[in-house]
């Protein structure tokens, strides 16, 4: 009676812990989450909540069918699950616990989405995902802002495209707003950069993809994708000349590299006036620093432990509604995601989420100038843009911003870690595992021509 379900069992596994499945459910996220402002326009927002609870189940299925491959301990950075325990215990004394709570589910689901990712696909494969996904997405978008713009000359209210694109824009494309198509421009440049110089794609391919990335980006016209496009090519620049120094020198250049960025990052703050009036965005920066000295009032209130998660603003909740009082304005966030972390989780949770992002970031960017694959400088160069925009929009704290975080911060845990380092000292002080039989071991515990590492080939 029970022999069909037991027969059944390992099939099961099987398809849960295939390769086949571990592409199509990263592909499905990336669309998903990458195109959630589209799928929440036509089918509505419990239509998009629904296919992420989806994927979250079927991700803990796949994570479950593949544990004896995954190590607890190594599941998730430290930081990370912090961040997300902090958020979960912010309910507690939120002053709106129903939508905070449904604020924490998608903080966390996208979290547990960027874990099983992480662990299913490796550094090429994530890319490749992604840059195929993305080249979807603007593909469709120049397509809609064409119709549109040229061939109907009607707007698409409910996509919240404009038709502007005869005037070469602003556009938004199927993302909602010109930052956030310029975000994502930005993330694809980053991406079809990688694949065409790992040849993970054919030339015309990535070619063309960095064209299409190019275009939609300029005609974003968004003031921040100009900033962020900047120092990402800042950081990659920089990078490329640490990857090509000798190892012995190499700790030294990092930091001197360390001190020409900060001695950068503080010019460019002394210089905010003349470098803004060159971008054109006087107005704009000036409705930010209202809006940001709005929120630093209300901060005032609660420093220490925030106001409670809710991800994007509720215009009905504290304290949202007291900084548009005190605005004049509705806002859907802070334009800043360290201050919504700081209004929302107190100090405490922006230390966390400054620990999330540089430990991220100082991890991937030393495993991208150790490595010799090029794939591995996409993570940290990611982390850039991310933490980046963050300066202008709240983009890293919901959707896709957040998922890249996450999925970034998994990745550089797996490669330098306390985890990897204990593992490391418990080895050598256990010594060698020799086998006896002849010409099996090189006297290291390896085998003969073993590799230190995967994915270090170029």
């Amino acid at each position: 009676m029970n022999a069909e379900p037991d027969a059944l069992r390992p099939r099961l596994l099987a398809l849960l812990s295939s390769a086949a499945l571990a592409r199509a459910f990263t592909l499905t996220v990336f669309a998903a989450v990458f195109g959630g402002f589209a799928v929440t326009a036509v089918a509505g927002a419990v239509t998009l909540a629904t296919i992420v609870a989806g994927l979250c189940v079927l991700g803990g299925a796949i994570l479950f069918a593949r544990r004896a491959e995954i190590e607890p301990v190594r599941l998730a950075p430290t930081t990370l699950v912090l961040v997300v325990a902090w958020a979960a215990a912010s309910v507690f004394w939120s002053g709106a616990p129903s939508v905070a709570l449904a604020g924490w589910a998608q903080l966390a689901g996208l979290a547990l989405l960027a874990v099983v990712i992480g662990h299913v696909r490796d550094a090429l494969q994530t890319v490749r995902a992604l840059g195929d996904v993305l080249r979807w997405l603007l593909g469709i978008s120049l397509g809609l802002e064409v119709l549109s713009g040229i061939l109907l000359d009607l707007p698409i209210p409910f996509l919240g495209i404009q038709g502007a694109i005869a005037e070469l824009g602003p556009i938004q494309g199927l993302f909602g707003t010109r930052n956030a198509l310029g975000f994502v421009t930005v993330i694809a440049l980053i991406t079809f950069l990688v694949e065409f110089r790992t040849q993970s794609v054919g030339g015309g391919v990535a070619i063309g993809s960095v064209a299409l990335g190019g275009a939609m980006a300029a005609l974003s016209g968004s003031p921040t994708v100009i900033v962020v496009a900047l120092v990402t090519a800042a950081a990659a620049l920089a990078l490329w000349g640490v990857r090509r120094v000798p190892a012995e020198r190499r700790r030294a250049v990092q930091v001197a590299l360390g001190a020409v960025v900060a001695v950068a990052v503080a010019v460019a703050y002394a210089a905010r006036a003349p470098l803004v009036a060159a971008l054109g965005a006087e107005d704009d920066l000036e409705a930010r620093t209202r809006l940001w000295t709005r929120v630093l009032g209300i901060v005032d209130i609660r420093p220490v432990q925030g106001f409670g998660w809710f991800g994007a603003w509720d215009p009905d909740a504290v304290p949202f509604a007291l900084v548009d009082l005190a605005d004049g304005a509705t806002h859907a966030s802070a334009l800043n995601a360290y201050l919504d972390v700081l209004l929302q989780l107190g100090w405490v949770g922006l230390l966390l989420f400054l620990a999330l992002g540089g430990l991220g970031l100082a991890r991937g960017w030393l495993v991208a100038g150790e490595r010799r694959a090029v794939v591995h400088a996409w993570a940290p160069l990611t982390l850039v843009a991310l933490l980046t925009v963050s300066l202008f929009e709240s983009f890293t704290l919901t959707g896709p911003g957040w998922l890249l975080l996450a999925l970034c911060a998994v990745r550089a845990g797996q490669s330098r870690s306390w985890r990897e380092r204990l593992e490391q000292r418990m080895t050598d002080a256990a010594g060698p595992a020799i086998d006896d039989r002849p010409g099996l071991n090189d006297g290291r515990g390896r085998a003969p021509g073993a590799q230190g590492g995967a994915g270090d080939g170029g």
